[in-house]
């Protein structure tokens, strides 16, 4: 009988960690009174705006930041409540097993205005879409359940579908 010993050991293989931030814009249709989600198209699949922390950078700075950087947008509301984080792994040629970890904030964006957006190089596009079918244009379960938590939050905390509070820019916390 083989004893325990006998059987080869699987190499354990450490991932480089990596931590990224991004926003979950949402604006409240008038016409409709329904909130639309703002996904990228990034060319392969569809998204929210987020990117690495740099040096020093916290994860609120840091998402308001690639806001700015991938879409223009430097006026939204954070809800103060709303945040959900996300863990994957990927296969990177350059850096081998990585650990990506990523924090989503939920935001809202005043509905004019909120055309006035300017794509980075890395996306191909954008749309403005209602719940359920933004729920089926994102690409990856993990940004599905992102966004499903957020429109689950958004109609069992009223008193965030219309935020008066002081809106957030991408300067805000930044020197």
């Amino acid at each position: 009988m083989p004893d325990s010993t006998d059987s080869p050991q699987k190499k354990r293989v450490k991932a480089v960690r990596e931590r990224s931030a991004g926003i979950v814009v949402f604006r409240e249709n008038p016409a409709t009174s329904q909130h639309e989600f703002l996904l990228l198209n990034y060319g392969r699949h569809w998204d929210y705006p987020k990117g690495h922390l740099e040096k020093g950078e916290g994860d609120t700075v840091a998402a308001l930041r690639e806001l700015r950087e991938e879409t223009g947008i430097t006026n939204v509301t954070l809800l103060p409540k709303f945040s959900r984080e996300i863990m994957y792994h990927f296969q990177s040629s350059r850096k081998g097993l990585v650990r990506k970890e990523v924090i989503f904030f939920g935001a809202r964006i005043d509905f004019e205005g909120s055309e006035a957006i300017t794509i980075s190089r890395e996306h191909v596009g954008f749309q403005w879409i209602a719940s359920e079918a933004a729920l089926e244009r994102l690409t990856f379960a993990n940004a599905k359940a992102v966004l499903a938590s957020l429109i689950r939050f958004l109609s069992t905390n009223p008193e965030n579908r219309d935020i008066s509070s002081r809106a957030l820019t991408a300067e805000d916390g930044m020197s």
